[in-house]
């Protein structure tokens, strides 16, 4: 058994009036129903520090998520590879990308990201993690717990007969007729790793795959269902600290059980929170006996198509007469083409009982369904939404399929480089499968 500590730290980094929600894609900030917050623990004693950090961002892309890495890693005193940053995606928040950024300043287009107030947000985050530092608490056991979410995640691609991409169902879906399509394919499942001294619990963290989006577009920021659950859990249990990742929702939103009406957002969130709370009371715990990670650069990659190349894209951002929107989205596609051999990090840490799976983009749920039928002998938690650069991460058939994701998928179809890494990083024990597998063949009704 290891006898480790762990530190806990939160920060305000919502954004200020006037600010670009969603990358300027929709109204910008004209209010605030609830906080956002950037959450996080470092992990001490065992090896070098480790860091964990959820932001309640849209997304944090190329470099904006190779700073915020390297700050925590220098607050923390230890190496950027230990160091796991993820947006949660709540639309209604900031997307940053640095770069992309430069870019619009270069062509004079609508700013997507105030870089002020970006670097304020770090500057908060590292003091609130260096404080956390001076108050750890000891732990030397992991916790393991599942608890089902009834309607709440639904498969946005709805399939014709010949297997084209006939309906996309979004977060709020004002049609009954593509609301009453079957859930498909999804992890109804939330998993609740946590850390424990003995008896006594300390640290929560949750994991659970959607878009966390009940309506937005309204200019008001909000950490939606997803935070306001994670809030509400940490109301009830005020010694243990709450965290909350969301998985591979790149294909999965709320949309069967929302047609966008305020008064969802209070109903999905208490289906979130009953997820969580029914995972904890069957959490079960045992020693720490690692606390290992293991890191993959992974080149995914630009695509070659017109519309995903250097010529189209400096020209898009530089044509006043382009919507803002074009022109943001050619500037972000601009930034992960110009990153360095589209090089992104996928890694593991590995806990002994269970291990935590850290993925890039926006990737579809069967990744992560994927990583669970590799290791059905240990607990997996799986958070997507880790460096946003290179997109929508789809299956190799989404691609043939159509639909809205694969137009956001910056590189190109990518599957085995990514099941073959996933299946290296979760051990020898791991066997590397194909998509479909046979386990999930059968869709969830």
């Amino acid at each position: 058994m290891l006898n480790c500590h762990v530190g806990t730290f939160t920060a305000d980094i919502s954004p200020p009036l006037g600010h670009p929600l969603c990358g300027g894609g929709i109204q910008p900030v004209r209010g605030q129903d609830d906080p956002l917050e950037a959450v996080g623990i470092v992990l001490l004693g065992c090896g070098a520090p480790v860091v964990l950090c959820a932001l309640d961002w849209c997304e944090i892309r190329n470099d904006a998520h190779l700073k915020w890495r390297q700050a925590l890693a220098d607050a923390a005193h230890t190496t950027i590879e230990r160091v796991f940053v993820h947006a949660v995606h709540q639309h209604n928040a900031p997307i940053a990308d640095l770069e992309a950024e430069k870019i619009i300043k270069n062509n004079n287009a609508s700013s997507s990201l105030d870089v002020k107030y970006f670097d304020q947000c770090l500057l908060k985050t590292t003091e609130a993690l260096k404080a956390g530092l001076a108050k750890t608490k000891k732990i030397n056991r992991v916790g393991t717990g599942y608890g089902r979410v009834n309607q709440v995640a639904s498969n946005r691609r709805i399939l014709d007969a010949d297997g084209k991409v006939k309906y996309t169902r979004t977060s709020a879906t004002k049609s009954k007729e593509v609301r009453d399509f079957p859930e498909g394919l999804i992890d109804p499942i939330l998993r609740t790793l946590s850390f424990w001294m003995g008896e006594k619990p300390v640290v929560a963290v949750h994991y659970y795959a959607t878009h966390p989006m009940s309506y937005y577009g309204d200019g008001m920021v909000s950490s939606d269902f997803c935070g306001l659950a994670r809030r509400k859990r940490q109301s009830d249990s005020p010694s243990v600290f709450q965290m909350y990742f969301t998985g591979c929702a790149g294909n999965i939103t709320a949309g069967k059980y929302n047609d966008g009406s305020k008064g969802n957002r209070e109903i999905l969130r208490d289906r979130i929170y009953l997820g969580m709370a029914d995972a904890w009371k069957v959490t079960y715990t045992s020693p720490i006996t690692k606390m290992e990670v293991r890191v993959e650069q992974v080149k995914l990659g630009s695509r070659k198509e017109k519309e995903f190349s250097l010529e189209e894209n400096l020209r898009v951002v530089a044509d006043v007469k382009e919507t803002k929107v074009k022109r943001t989205i050619a500037a972000l596609k601009l930034a992960w083409a110009q990153k360095r051999e589209q090089v992104v990090d996928v890694s593991c840490l590995d806990l002994g009982a269970a291990s935590i799976l850290n993925l890039p983009g926006e990737a579809f749920i069967e990744y992560q369904l994927a990583a669970q039928e590799m290791r059905p002998d240990l607990f997996v938690c799986v958070a997507s939404y880790g460096d946003g650069g290179p997109g929508y991460i789809p299956t190799d058939k989404a691609f043939t399929e159509g639909g809205y994701e694969p137009t956001g998928a910056f590189s190109p179809p990518n599957e085995g480089l990514l099941i073959s890494t996933i299946s290296k990083l979760l051990g020898p024990k791991a066997p590397q499968i194909t998509i479909p597998f046979k386990r999930f063949k059968k869709k969830n009704k």
